[in-house]
């Protein structure tokens, strides 16, 4: 645990044991310039010898000096001997966690001040975003999760938390310092890591992220537009308002009788907890899905999907596909509809497993089966 350390550490701690190591040696030199004998002493017999008198009150300026730099305080060599003793006291714990096979907890890492937020770089599209993906069905991939913490780069063993989407592990200390989890949501991340339901992290949980600047800005626009106050809560009658604007903008017309249905049946899947509002979280998710389905082919979506992503599609479908021939058909799946390829059902499904992502309590689209 603490021994493997980020290079910003390692610097440090060598730094601080040259700093001791220099204190030490300095109060060696002060203790040998004070047994050097004073100028003007007896060598090999020359010079004049001392009387008793003088002696007598050498010996007394000695003692008087002697109280006086013990009434000052400790001496320089002391001093240097407190760090090499806390220093000595913080190598031994370190091995003896390396022997239990644990790492340094958060807590216990030298934070001069609280650690910066990552910058988020929307990502871009590629030329052959929309072109079609080899994944192949027979072979999984089963990405490992990384040794060291995102954030700070140090390892801890089982004291570490995967995120189910990407291969991304932290620690809670760390992600309290961040600032993106409540206490809450710790609990609920300590809760649910390493259970088949998993925790996805602040990079994964936000899929706004997905979205290009030309699509954000897209969104935004329209959030404006409707006058949509961004990390504001919304009532259904302004989630009924501003899809009403959107189909107006999209298709020149008001949404239908039906249509407002679907639109409070979203608000109730949104708000689980019937609090008569929705947060602003779940409505910035939800419309970066609908932006997303506008704007991306099925192609471009699958490749938005992580390596655990495609490997639990992989397992659904092996699941479905009972004869192995690599197709899913009505009998296999009553109400399908029709035969289903490994590519085909991919594609298809490349939207909800997407959406299922995020971390809120909110009752997200679901993996069709």
């Amino acid at each position: 645990m603490g021994v493997l350390m980020s290079k910003k550490q390692q610097v440090e701690k060598v730094q601080k044991c040259s700093a001791v190591v220099s204190a030490f040696q300095q109060g060696l030199k002060d203790r040998a310039a004070t047994a050097k004998p004073a100028d003007g002493s007896v060598e090999g017999g020359e010079g004049p010898a001392e009387t008793p008198a003088s002696s007598n009150e050498k010996n007394s300026e000695q003692v008087e000096k002697a109280d006086t730099d013990n009434n000052a305080g400790p001496s320089t060599s002391q001093q240097a001997s407190a760090p090499a003793r806390d220093e000595c006291k913080v190598n031994q714990e370190a091995w003896s966690r390396l022997r239990d096979g644990k790492g340094v907890e958060p807590e216990e890492l030298d934070k001069s001040h609280q650690l910066t937020p990552p910058a988020f770089v929307r990502p871009k599209r590629d030329p052959d975003d929309d072109q079609p993906v080899e994944v192949e069905l027979g072979q999984k991939e089963q990405p490992p999760n990384d040794e060291m913490c995102d954030v700070c780069e140090v390892w801890t063993a089982d004291d570490l938390y995967p995120c189910r989407i990407c291969t991304r592990v932290f620690h809670d200390g760390c992600l309290r310092e961040l600032g993106y989890l409540r206490a809450e949501a710790l609990q609920e991340m300590r809760d649910t890591a390493h259970t088949v339901t998993g925790w996805s992290c602040y990079y994964c949980d936000n899929v706004n992220l997905l979205l290009t600047e030309e699509e954000l800005y897209s969104l935004m626009e329209t959030f404006k537009q409707c006058k949509i106050i961004p990390e504001s809560c919304l009532v259904s009658d302004e989630l009924l308002q501003y899809r009403h604007f959107v189909s107006k903008q999209q298709f020149e017309k008001d949404l239908t009788d039906e249509q407002e249905e679907e639109v409070l049946a979203q608000f109730a899947a949104l708000d689980p907890e019937k609090k008569g509002q929705i947060e602003w979280s779940d409505f910035l998710y939800f419309e970066s899905l609908v932006v997303l389905r506008k704007l991306r082919t099925e192609n471009s979506m699958v490749r938005l999907l992580t390596a655990k992503e495609r490997d639990n599609a992989r397992s659904v479908f092996l699941g479905l596909d009972l004869d192995k021939d690599g197709v899913i058909t009505g009998a296999e799946a009553p109400g399908l509809g029709g035969p289903v390829t490994w590519a085909d059902f991919l594609k298809e499904s490349a939207i909800y497993i997407l959406a299922a992502r995020p971390n809120s309590s909110a009752l997200h689209i679901r993996l069709p089966l």
